[in-house]
């Protein structure tokens, strides 16, 4: 480190006694400069002797006004070398109520009203300046002598995606440090308005569409994408551009995955599916899922899955009393359960345990007594449980019958069930399955007048375990083919902290017996998935080869969120639906649960398949010949809502 910088960087390092007095023998000079100089401007440098009488009687009153005000509002304790224009704001209010206090005590006890009334504007004025310029020259000298230290360091040309609030934080954030790798050259933003402008000197140099020329024209080697809010459109767009490119692309999270709205170079990260397939951000209503959380014992099985860990992720961030884990896998409970217990061991407390086990799941609620119960545990892969359909019937019914059931004998206040859209008009045992137990739950609603029971459908979330982008990820690492089962194969995706934090929404506004319905967004082809992730992943199609296997057994080509006969209802929340039920389904379910759990005990595959067909009609599988890879009815992305 240079010698000016090493004594500008220890200066404030100076014992703490020996450093106040030095700030306030500086106050003491500016204040009194300030206030002399302001009654030579008066009159032009050349007061009356008279005047020049009534100043040196009032010196010391307004000093001391000023130096005791400036104590109270403890203005003495500032880290100059990092002022600000909140900082320049303090310091005016502080001298305007120093300058009211001796307009008061002027008036009142010293001159009367023999006094120039424009002294106390001048005064305020000059003294803002001198103060103000004093603070911010140590800023400005440590930031100048940074610059000369570290201005031969070679630095990266950078381009900045994104004009705007989130992109102008960015930029002061480099700016402000020096040693950073970065030289900002410019930005790049589809507002014609801003073409053109200088954002703290940084020109913006055109819209997205000049990136590659831009590009080589100025030698760019970073590319920074800080455009929050764009629209999925918009992303695929920007993000198309940089692959023209062969320059390094990274990205800005979305604002709420921003701590408190701050832009930190810390949180660049590289561009993800997640971008392409973006939506808007979430707006959660905080406080009610506070008040539903915090302080209460919350249950959560299949903890170690994907949307079970991250909601239990969730779940503490709204201080809970207790968070109780229930995985079956030992592996998955021995990682989330690693993961929270840096910073929430003293609340969290693991189980392994089935959720088909009910003397087990009975222990764990009666030790515990759980407020809420969200229930996430199931047997999701659709092509495995076409293999196993009994299994699937076991698992995901029966674990579900006990849970629910432990919930209301439990006096439990919330049950949660996870859904899955599969469950509507499904052609695969893994959503008749999910639709069954959404049956079950609601129909505990009548049974158990303690417990508010409700269900939380959505559809594919981005990531989980066993999910396409991972399995895409992986052929594409291998060198391909990248399978897809059909051109047209639609889904909808969400993120998982997303889908997790809706469900949590949903069971705060919940009041019992709602089958909740997340709004998907914008359906996404598969097809156009895989292509986005070779994008993403600097390669082309000619590089990787997409070849369509044929749907598996139990798919559709598109998914579906409501049922027909349900009626769409909004909530406050308008991410957040709610399905009223035919009551037909629930009596057909009383009429053949016992011999759905029977036959499914037995092993009895194919009269799982028909019992289950007698309890959801809808249900097509291959056996019934009725196959149906698409839906009778195409849904719109946002279910309709009734009038």
């Amino acid at each position: 480190m240079s010698k000016p910088l090493q004594w500008l960087e220890e200066m404030p390092r100076l014992p703490r006694a020996v450093r106040f007095t030095i700030v306030l023998g500086m106050h003491v000079v500016i204040f009194s400069i300030a206030y002399v100089a302001a009654w030579f401007v008066r009159f032009d440098f050349d007061p009356p002797n008279e005047w020049l009488v009534v100043m040196w009687r009032t010196l010391w009153v307004v000093v001391a006004i000023k130096m005791i005000v400036f104590y109270a509002m403890q203005m003495f304790q500032g880290w100059w070398k990092y002022v600000s224009l909140r900082d320049v704001t303090q310091l005016a209010r502080g001298l305007a109520v120093a300058s009211m206090v001796f307009m008061g005590v002027n008036v009142f006890l010293i001159s009367g009203g023999a006094f120039p009334r424009s002294i106390y504007i001048l005064d305020f004025g000059l003294a803002l300046f001198l103060i103000g310029g004093a603070r911010g020259s140590l800023r400005i000298v440590r930031e100048a002598a940074r610059s000369i230290q570290f201005g031969r360091i070679d630095k990266i040309n950078l381009l900045i995606i994104g004009a705007g609030d989130t992109g102008e934080t960015l930029l002061r954030e480099i700016q402000k440090n020096p040693n950073l790798p970065y030289r900002p050259i410019g930005f790049l933003d589809d507002d014609a308005y801003k073409h053109g402008l200088r954002i703290h000197g940084v020109p913006v140099l055109g819209d997205v569409d000049e990136l590659a020329r831009l590009v080589e024209k100025h030698d760019i080697g970073q590319i920074i994408i800080a455009m929050p809010s764009a629209r999925r459109e918009q992303m695929r767009r920007v993000i198309d551009a940089t692959k023209t490119t062969t320059v390094d692309t990274k990205i800005l999270p979305a604002v709420e995955a921003i701590l408190e709205g701050r832009v930190s170079l810390g949180q660049l990260r590289e561009v993800s599916i997640s971008d392409v397939l973006g939506r808007e951000p979430v707006k959660l209503d905080a406080p009610s899922i506070g008040r539903f959380i915090e302080g209460r014992r919350v249950l959560v099985t299949g903890a170690g899955g994907s949307i079970g860990s991250e909601i239990c992720r969730q779940v503490l961030r709204f201080n809970p009393a207790r968070v109780v884990l229930v995985e079956r896998g030992e592996t998955a409970l021995f990682f989330i359960h690693g993961e929270l217990q840096k910073a929430h061991g003293d609340v969290l407390e693991p189980y392994i345990a089935s959720v088909t086990d009910r003397a087990r799941m009975d222990q764990i609620f009666s030790e515990h007594r759980p407020d809420v119960v969200i229930h996430a545990a199931a047997y999701k892969h659709v092509p495995l449980m076409e293999m196993h359909p009994c299994e699937a019937v076991l698992n995901n019914v029966v674990g579900t019958q006990v849970v629910a059931d432990l919930a209301g004998e439990h006096k439990v206040d919330t049950f949660v069930l996870i859904s899955t859209d599969k469950a509507v008009n499904p052609t695969s045992v893994m959503g008749v399955t999910k639709r069954v137990t959404e049956l079950y739950v609601l129909s505990r609603e009548d049974e158990f007048e303690d417990t508010d029971y409700c269900a939380v459908r959505f559809g594919n979330v981005l990531g989980s375990n066993g999910s396409v982008v991972p399995i895409f990820r992986d052929q594409i690492e291998r060198g391909g083919p990248v399978t897809v089962t059909h051109p047209e194969m639609t889904r909808y995706f969400m993120t998982i902290p997303e889908a997790s934090q809706l469900v949590l929404q949903a069971a705060a506004i919940g009041h019992g017996g709602e089958m909740f319905i997340l709004d998907m967004g914008q359906p996404v082809k598969i097809a156009d998935l895989a292509r986005d992730m070779i994008r993403l992943s600097g390669l082309t199609e000619d590089e990787i080869e997409i070849v369509f296997t044929g749907p598996r057994a139990g798919e559709k080509l598109f998914e579906e969120l409501t049922l027909d006969a349900e009626d769409v209802d909004k909530t406050r929340h308008d991410k957040i639906f709610v399905g009223a039920n035919d009551a037909t389904e629930l009596e057909l379910l009383r009429l053949h649960l016992d011999d759905l759990l029977a036959v499914a005990r037995r092993g009895d595959d194919v009269a799982v398949r028909q019992v289950l067909k007698r309890i959801v009609p809808q249900y097509a599988w291959e056996g019934d010949n009725v196959v149906r890879l698409a839906p009778q009815r195409r849904k719109s992305a946002t279910p309709t809502t009734s009038s």
